[in-house]
């Protein structure tokens, strides 16, 4: 069965052929996807085009001259244009899916027919929670847009702010996807990764490798940030190859040092190491569950 792990990929990484999701949590994650995106396809000589919506314009350019670059030639020439889900989704009124998804095959035409080397998209998504005629078949765009990037010389990225969009509707978008962007991670080296990341469109924290002694105290700290994730705590064990007593208990005292009302899931947890917990008695702690399949009540 294919994973979201399988899925993602990370932002510097994007090709040609992606249709990808970035469901972010924070302004800093979109920030740092969307300013990487934009001027990796400038420097491959893509013509690239940006949907704005929760920003301005010339917010999104401003990101791009706080990184060390000047947009202002690629804007002259035409290989970057920044406008609003006003002046591109909903262009022509109510949103159509196969108008936009036309828009885009003549997008990528053009981009090649003016010499570029494709055509690469990114749009914020907010404008569909708006009352815009149309909105309710955003899902069904999402699938058919699947065609225009699918092995051509072009690429996308779909912007859902996880604040916004509820768990259920992040999900049903992000399943339309093909990939999705991997976020940064909060830890990383050469054994273990800790990262953000979204299970059934709800936030959680993955774990990927090996937590010794060595590498439990960082555990802890990646639990103590998403302490500050709003809701219960997701703990994805699906890429975890070991975990010594040290990398349990860090999970044990956060989990006990949750306010009441909320619990930790741990889930895709090895029948070993849950059967371990079972007989120390740790997934008796009334804010923990440990959980074999795919995630949480």
């Amino acid at each position: 069965m294919t994973t979201r792990a399988d899925r993602e990929r990370l932002v510097e990484e994007a090709d040609q052929g992606d249709h990808l999701c970035l469901a972010f949590a924070d302004d800093a994650e979109q920030r740092r996807v969307a300013t990487a995106y934009v001027l990796g396809g400038l420097e491959r000589g893509e013509r690239v085009m940006y949907f704005a919506d929760g920003r301005a314009p010339e917010q999104v350019l401003g990101w791009l001259r706080e990184a060390g670059a000047d947009p202002a030639p690629a804007l002259e020439r035409g290989q970057l244009v920044v406008t609003t889900a006003d002046d591109s989704y909903l262009a022509v009124g109510p949103f159509d899916p196969d108008a936009m998804v036309a828009t885009l095959h003549r997008e990528v035409a053009d981009s090649l027919a003016a010499g570029y080397t494709g055509f690469r998209v990114s749009g914020e998504m907010g404008w569909a929670l708006r009352d815009v005629p149309g909105a309710d078949r955003l899902g069904e765009y999402e699938t058919k847009v699947n065609e225009v990037f699918a092995g051509g010389p072009a690429s996308a990225i779909c912007q859902y702010d996880a604040r916004r969009f509820d768990a259920d509707a992040l999900a049903a978008f992000d399943g339309r996807h093909p990939g999705a962007v991997a976020p940064e991670p909060l830890y990383s080296s050469g054994l273990l990764r800790l990262a953000p990341s979204f299970r059934a469109g709800r936030r959680a924290l993955r774990v990927v490798g090996d937590v010794d002694y060595q590498s439990a105290a960082a555990l802890a700290t990646a639990l103590e940030t998403a302490m500050g994730w709003p809701g219960d705590i997701t703990v994805d064990m699906s890429g975890l190859d070991f975990i010594d007593l040290a990398g349990v208990r860090a999970l044990v005292q956060t989990a006990e040092r949750l306010p009441e009302g909320r619990r930790m899931h741990i889930v895709e947890l090895t029948p070993m190491l849950r059967h371990v917990m079972h007989v120390v008695g740790w997934d008796r702690i009334p804010a923990l569950t440990v959980n074999a399949g795919e995630g949480a009540e």
